[in-house]
């Protein structure tokens, strides 16, 4: 592999493919039948001269064909035929090599999808066929029941509409199975399925990749472009599902040739990636969440509480409705998962035992390897959890005998509490409580605690230091809850939380449908204006079925929904025009918070990753809103948009220039506004510069007199142009705009 960008050199010089061990900044593209490899060959132009090193791309294996994720895997061998196929990806990967771009994937080793007339499994049908004698029975994790497997399809108008044999298939719906075949039963959807699946998804079905041959099988065809010199990094989905995630990221790392790779590993609040997991880091939530908490004006806390309380009726405790999100996600949906546990940890006796135990789990895993001394930090965990689940329980002794049968207990029992935690989060906390206790929605994100409001600029730093230069850094991706400059807006009201209360009464005065709901609705329709009726309704759908207060995916009420949609259409169409002249007030506020957020992630240590669109503004909700389609090159509509694409466009050239190895150092403001001043240098030859807590600032005079001392040298403003040299007024550094994005005389770098 050729070495990164010297220090002072250009970006990638044309012909040279950025192949460096770690890119310098990754551009992420969702694929889709209507945007693949040669779609993604053309933008090369225009991603060399926004900095990019890397495009990341989601992935590219067989999935099924009219996939607009490419999660659901139906065929490791082949490279995705709606894209182009191999060929394609060949001319893509050498389009992008003659600009200096190399190519990261995201690959899925935790599951695949089950059968459906166009998904083309053949590994799983021929288990459903063969059952244990298939040569591919020890692909899936599958609890057999009597020789026979659990497929949980049939709806209720299965009397109506039953299964029916068709030649070699049985069909039902869209559902197709081998027949003859008595290896396989079709139960109610409403049923655990007899398989490990994706969280609650019963068509993604668990792969046992800690299998050596079924490592082997199912990465073929990714190492083989790793070898190749097509692919230069991985993006490794959901490590959390796998049996033993150290052990696959040594084996991967080991076949890969030790290729950058990140895991898509969520850490919630103090945890941190374990040390001996052998990756560059993570895909990025960890940082995402302490960025906009930067943001954030803890002073906003109790009013944003107390409004959000007073229009709901919930509870304050948010780590009581968590926890109730989590029993509700375990009654729901992961009974059998339940009943599996329960049977390797001790008998029908502990069963509460356990499911007490996972709702009081703070994480998405613990860390024990069986046969292995369990890290002190995971056994604490653990136990502490246990300790908080036997004072609900009352059952001290048992929670504690359970703790231990999960920490050192039988290696698939150690595993299967691990792999059950995972879900339990995913479902009970991600799309379940952030749903219900929302006081300021840009917390309420993927790893995020919604009741801890703002970072301080020294945790930030400290979170910096401590963070590796391979890590992923990212603010918007396919999977947040609502992009960057959304929460950039959203991060404002915490600063007005008196002018907000009083928007959303009147608001709320004029629309009114579900207390449960509608404060979540207005945040949102703020955050994303302008939006749509549809797109709102859209969201709202989801938001209510994940909240499932009153509605669900499993049990959908149509009365409710049908209210949903006439709240929406009226909060748009009568609301809109108050709702617009409040984001137009809070605009300059936000901008500098979007603005600020970003030069952070851009230049902070770890890898920036772009997603799709993002270099301007982007007012997406979560998917499938976020993963619509983006324009090419986009044209600035707004002063935030062009200012937005400078910033991208300086930062990730400059970082192109830098290279890896320039240390973090902080740098502090003095005056009466140094508050609002977060800044740090990387080495001696850049320095970004941002403002927070806007409309503090701008309520107190501004910047007055308060400055920042420069490194020694002198420094350019690559957004400006000026030069700058010793102690700056604030006032005059960011008179252009709220972010100062400086880069040092070459001939001062020693």
């Amino acid at each position: 592999m050729s070495s990164a960008p010297e220090p002072g050199s250009s970006a990638p010089e044309p012909g040279r493919p950025a192949r460096a061990d770690v890119p310098t900044a990754t551009y992420r593209v969702q694929l889709t039948p209507d945007l693949g490899f040669a779609e993604v060959a053309e933008l090369a132009p225009y991603l060399r001269d926004l900095g990019v090193s890397h495009v990341y791309l989601s992935p590219i294996l067989q999935a099924v064909p009219t996939s607009l994720h490419g999660y659901d895997v139906v065929d490791h061998s082949r490279v995705r035929a709606e894209f182009g196929g191999i060929d394609g990806l060949r001319a893509m990967a050498g389009r992008l090599a003659e600009h200096g771009i190399g190519v990261v994937v995201d690959i899925v080793p935790n599951h695949m999808t089950v059968p459906v007339p166009e998904s083309g499994n053949a590994q799983l049908w021929s288990v459903l066929k063969d059952g244990p004698a298939s040569p591919y029975a020890s692909w899936f994790d599958i609890d057999w029941r009597d020789g026979r497997v659990a497929m949980p399809v049939l709806g209720d108008d299965v009397a109506e509409h039953p299964p029916h044999p068709d030649g070699e298939v049985v069909r039902y719906h869209d559902h197709e199975f081998p027949h003859p075949a008595r290896h396989y039963a079709l139960v109610s959807f409403r049923e655990g399925p007899g398989y490990r699946r994706f969280f609650d998804v019963a068509s993604l079905i668990g792969l046992r990749v800690e299998d050596p041959e079924v490592f082997e099988a199912t990465h073929e065809v990714i190492l083989s472009l790793v070898d190749e010199g097509i692919v230069h990094g991985l993006r490794v989905d959901h490590p959390d599902g796998l049996a033993d995630p150290r052990g696959y990221l040594r084996r991967l790392a080991e076949r890969s040739g030790g290729v950058w790779t990140v895991a898509e590993k969520i850490l919630v609040g103090p945890e941190r990636l374990p040390a001996d997991w052998p990756c560059a880091g993570t895909t990025g939530y960890d940082t995402l969440n302490r960025i906009t908490g930067l943001f954030v004006d803890p002073e906003g806390k109790g009013p944003l509480v107390e409004l959000f309380l007073r229009l709901t009726g919930m509870p304050e405790d948010y780590a009581a409705v968590a926890y109730e999100s989590k029993r509700h996600a375990i009654d729901l949906f992961f009974g059998a998962e339940i009943d599996r546990l329960t049977a390797l940890v001790g008998g029908p006796g502990v069963r509460e035992a356990v499911v007490e135990l996972l709702a009081a789990m703070p994480v998405y895993r613990a860390y024990a390897v069986p046969g292995e001394p369990v890290p002190a930090e995971s056994a604490e965990l653990v136990r502490a959890a246990a300790g908080a689940a036997a004072a609900r329980l009352g059952d001290e002794r048992g929670l504690a005998e359970v703790a231990e049968r999960v920490l050192y207990g039988t290696p698939e029992a150690v595993v299967r509490f691990q792999q059950t935690c995972g879900p339990v989060m995913a479902k009970g906390v991600e799309d379940t409580a952030l749903y219900r206790w929302y006081p300021l929605a840009c917390l309420n994100e993927v790893g995020g605690e919604p009741d801890r409001f703002g970072v301080t600029p020294e945790r930030f730093h400290a979170h910096c230091a401590a963070l590796p230069q391979g890590t992923m850094t990212t603010l918007s991706t396919h999977d947040t809850k609502r992009s960057e400059d959304v929460r950039a807006r959203l991060a404002v009201l915490s600063e007005l939380p008196q002018e907000w209360a009083k928007a959303v009464e009147e608001w709320s005065g004029l629309v009114s449908f579900d207390p449960a709901l509608d404060y979540l609705g207005w945040q949102n329709l703020l955050g994303a204006w302008p939006i749509s009726a549809e797109r709102f309704t859209g969201y709202l759908l989801k938001a209510a079925r994940e909240a499932k207060t009153a509605t669900s995916w499993v049990g959908p009420d149509p009365e409710y929904e049908r209210g949903l949609r006439v709240f929406a259409e009226r909060a748009v169409l009568e609301c809109g025009p108050q709702i617009a002249e409040f984001a137009a007030r809070i605009e300059p506020f936000a901008m500098t918070v979007s603005l600020g957020q970003k030069i952070v992630q851009l230049m902070m240590p770890g890898v920036p990753d772009v997603y799709q669109g993002n270099e301007v503004t982007d007012f997406s909700l979560v998917d499938p809103d976020n993963r619509r389609p983006v324009r090419y090159p986009p044209e600035p509509a707004s002063e935030w948009d062009a200012a937005k694409l400078l910033l991208t466009r300086g930062a990730l050239n400059l970082r192109a220039r830098l290279g890896h190895g320039r240390p973090y150092v902080p740098l502090f403001a003095e005056g009466s506004a140094a508050e609002h001043a977060f800044a740090f240098a990387r080495g001696e030859r850049a320095v970004a510069v941002a403002t927070r807590l806007p409309v503090r600032l701008a309520r107190s005079g501004g910047w007055g007199s308060t400055t920042l001392a420069l490194p020694r040298g002198r420094w350019q403003d690559l957004l400006t142009g000026c030069v700058h040299t010793g102690r700056v007024p604030l006032a005059h550094l960011l008179a252009r705009y709220p972010v100062a994005l400086l880069e040092g005389d070459v001939a001062d770098d020693v």
